[in-house]
């Protein structure tokens, strides 16, 4: 089979081999369509009645179908003279249409692919290298039709929030030239992208250029007078910021003050704690008043007395905690925080973050009590002073100390008494309150804890109704659910976590996110995969709303379950596009490593099958990290697991083995059922051991999915189970999907999904 190379961006083009098949190769339009139709597929594979709905969807079935026969024989013969060579290439069987090539490459994957590694190297060079692989608009011929418009709009905007982080990358590193070449593209290629035109406007006035920042902001209100008919303006910030360039003065300063404060929080969202704490510090040199001496270098901003040096300082010390841990780095910045809150004359809101980070601290010096103590008295002015991340922070904050302590059951339990049913209408209080879920995490999944759950859950529950606590009742509904379902009691576990999920919906539509993952992972284990689409689409819905100090532990859950139901169904590719979009989520909200880490052993499952050991590898190191922080066999099977595909990937099939059984053992010692059958199915499917040994592994698998109603994992393991399943044969060399999700920049957010793009194939999207 020759290597068939599909281009989509900026015009169709197909290379079979060395040969590009002439426009005038498609004597019919919809065979064209059809190519185009599958190269966009995940998997490059679709029912046929999906085909038909996408491309006769007004014609009766049996016309359709017809049509259907004449626009496939047409593409056969496009595609290659050779009769045998060219079904191959474009293969029908069992109700399904397939492209196939040695290697298959289509230019919007490969696009994807570069995003991807540009938001996890964070390097401009990366950034460059994907923006160069948009070739323009998607199909440019076919932007009317439905099934092209919805991926042409996400694509641009994909291109567009890679400009706009390449600009805030340029930024970052004092470039300024660089930041105004990457968001003068992306102002050209969308004259209304305000966010684009806000930061080219900063950018101009770091540099010093005024008359180029007033011209910018001019262009946007231009571009949106004519598109809303003068009923638009620019927005709040743009205004702002358009006054303190146009009056001069110290704007320089000011504005290099919030740009290096606001590359700190950047950089901690993403993870890159070391970068921020260095953002954070240049944040507090002195400054040059002046411009600068040499064009595209940033000065840093000068340094002051009072609450921004003490919440600069605050910021810093909590960025060295999250990265090294080293309370010996942090302390010099703490103590600084201090003296300038104190010299400031005090503010009990920021007093209260500084008690949060010095609570840290003190954990991280081994001082739990003290830690304890600190941590009280922060989430006490919090309460009183701060908002409502300012609570979630320090309720986090107490949560992370009572974990560190062993006292989390008795600690939470405290709260309940303590807030009773004001958590139910205090939308500051509830947000306090359902940050426990992430230590939730760490009592399932923990050797220690995770045997008590259920009756800790179900003690929870008689505390809340005692207390007439119905956000805590949700609460304990759903740990008891998770505690139930990963236990493998999958007939009393749906029970509770809908009684949780409607709980949650009848207080507000914040929360409740945690819950329907969970759904959504029990439904992509039974096989019912629109079950699974509504309950993810429903969690989004609530993620989304959610403030980012809940949001960012329950993405990487959301975006798990997407991935494990795409798994299932045989879809590696949309599991791929899961941990993708996760990435671009986290790069957005940040991400919480041990909520994400259902995530990496699938991700790493989906790029091993997809022929990508670069993405496999990536996605077990992170599931190593996870299992390095806690005393937790799921946690190591998790990173097993993950070894495993990536062994696979590598050519190892053995190896894969041994790594897959050895992630079986340990998920039995968990007690999770469904995970390590799963694990023994992907160990038989990895290589062949000795016959007596393989049917063991093969009954034991088959027995725990029979018992618990996961009936295609059932199906596959007796090799009935769809193409590309785990379980199937090998590792398919076909080129990566991946990348952030359809709408990943639809809702403004830089390469996050907006809401209800959490999906499955079967139609959260």
């Amino acid at each position: 089979m020759h290597a068939l190379r599909i281009r989509l961006l900026g015009g169709f083009r197909v290379r079979v081999g060395h040969r590009e098949v002439a426009d005038g190769g498609w004597r019919m339009r919809k065979s064209r369509n059809l190519v185009e139709l599958l190269a966009l597929a995940p998997g490059h594979r679709l029912h046929g009645g999906q085909v038909l709905g996408s491309l006769w969807p007004d014609q009766p079935p049996e016309a359709a179908a017809d049509r259907l026969r004449r626009a496939l024989d047409e593409a056969r013969r496009a595609l290659g003279p050779d009769p045998v060579g060219a079904r191959a290439h474009l293969d029908s069987g069992g109700g399904l249409l397939a492209l196939r090539g040695t290697p298959l490459r289509v230019d919007v994957e490969d696009f994807e692919q570069a995003a991807l590694h540009a938001r996890r190297a964070r390097d401009p060079d990366a950034y460059e290298r994907a923006v160069a692989r948009y070739g323009g608009d998607l199909l440019p011929e076919e932007r009317y039709e439905e099934w092209v418009a919805d991926r042409e709009r996400a694509l641009h905007a994909e291109y567009l929030a890679l400009l706009v982080e390449l600009g805030g990358l340029h930024e970052a590193h004092a470039d300024l030239d660089g930041a105004a070449a990457a968001l003068r593209r992306a102002v050209a290629a969308d004259p209304l992208h305000e966010e684009a035109a806000l930061a080219l406007m900063r950018v101009h006035a770091l540099a010093g250029r005024r008359h180029e920042a007033l011209h910018a902001y001019d262009r946007l209100a231009a571009a949106l007078e004519h598109a809303s008919d003068g009923t638009e303006g620019p927005g709040p910030a743009a205004q702002r910021l358009r006054e303190q360039v146009r009056t001069g003065g110290q704007v320089r300063v000011e504005l290099s003050g919030e740009l290096w404060e606001g590359v700190g929080d950047t950089r901690m969202r993403s993870g890159d704690t070391a970068g921020a704490a260095a953002a954070y510090g240049s944040a507090l040199e002195p400054a040059v008043v002046d411009l600068p001496a040499s064009p595209g270098v940033l000065t840093p901003p000068a340094g002051r007395s009072g609450l921004r040096t003490a919440r600069l300082h605050r910021k810093a010390a909590a960025a060295l905690l999250a990265g090294t841990g080293e309370a010996s780095a942090a302390e010099p910045h703490l103590a600084s925080a201090e003296r300038a809150l104190t010299a400031a004359g005090g503010d009990p809101a920021e007093a209260g973050r500084l008690l949060r980070t010095r609570a840290d601290w003190l954990r991280g010096s081994g001082r739990p009590d003290e830690a304890l103590q600190a941590a009280e008295a922060g989430l006490a002015l919090a309460g009183e002073h701060g908002d409502g991340d300012d609570l979630a922070a320090a309720g986090e904050a107490l949560a992370a100390v009572h974990q560190a302590r062993g006292t989390w059951r008795e600690g939470l339990h405290r709260e309940i008494e303590r807030l009773g049913a004001s958590a139910d209408e205090d939308g500051r209080t509830a947000r306090a309150l359902d940050i426990h879920s992430c230590p939730g995490q760490y009592q399932l999944y923990g050797d220690g804890q995770a045997g008590g759950v259920e009756e800790y859950a179900r003690r929870t529950l008689d505390l809340a109704h005692v207390r007439g606590a119905r956000r805590a009742e949700a609460f304990a509904w759903c740990l008891l659910g998770e505690s139930l379902l990963l236990r493998g009691r999958w007939d009393e576990a749906p029970g509770c976590l809908e009684r949780s999920a409607h709980l949650y919906e009848e207080l507000d539509d914040r929360s409740g996110g945690a819950a329907r993952q969970r759904l959504a992972e029990y439904a992509a284990g039974r096989g019912d995969s629109a079950a699974a689409a509504y309950h993810l689409g429903r969690g989004t819905a609530a993620a989304e709303a959610a403030p980012p100090a809940v949001a960012r532990h329950v993405f990487g859950r959301l975006y798990a379950a997407a991935a494990l139901d795409a798994v299932e169904r045989g879809e590696p590719g949309e599991a791929a596009r899961a941990a993708c979009a996760a990435a671009a989520s986290a790069a957005l909200r940040g991400e919480c490593p041990s909520c994400t880490a259902p995530l990496y052993p699938l991700a790493a499952e989906a790029f091993a099958a997809l022929g990508d050991p670069a993405g496999a590898a990536e996605h077990a190191a992170a599931a190593r990290r996870v299992s390095s922080r806690s005393d937790s066999s799921a946690w190591r099977a998790m990173a097993e697991s993950a070894l495993g595909s990536l062994a696979a990937a590598r050519g190892d099939p053995r190896g894969a083995r041994v790594r897959h059984l050895a992630a079986a053992a340990l998920y039995e010692r968990g007690r999770q059922p469904f995970w390590a059958a799963r694990e023994k199915a992907l160990a038989l499917a990895a290589h062949p051991g000795p016959a007596e040994g393989d049917r063991a592994l093969r009954a034991g698998a088959a027995a725990a999915f029979e018992a618990l109603g996961a009936h295609r994992a059932l199906d596959r393991l007796r090799g009935r189970g769809p193409v590309g399943a785990p379980g199937a044969s090998g590792t398919s060399v076909t080129s990566v999907t991946s990348g952030t999700s359809g709408a990943s920049r639809a809702a403004g957010a830089s390469g996050a999904p907006g809401a209800a793009v959490v999906g499955t194939g079967g139609g959260a999207r």
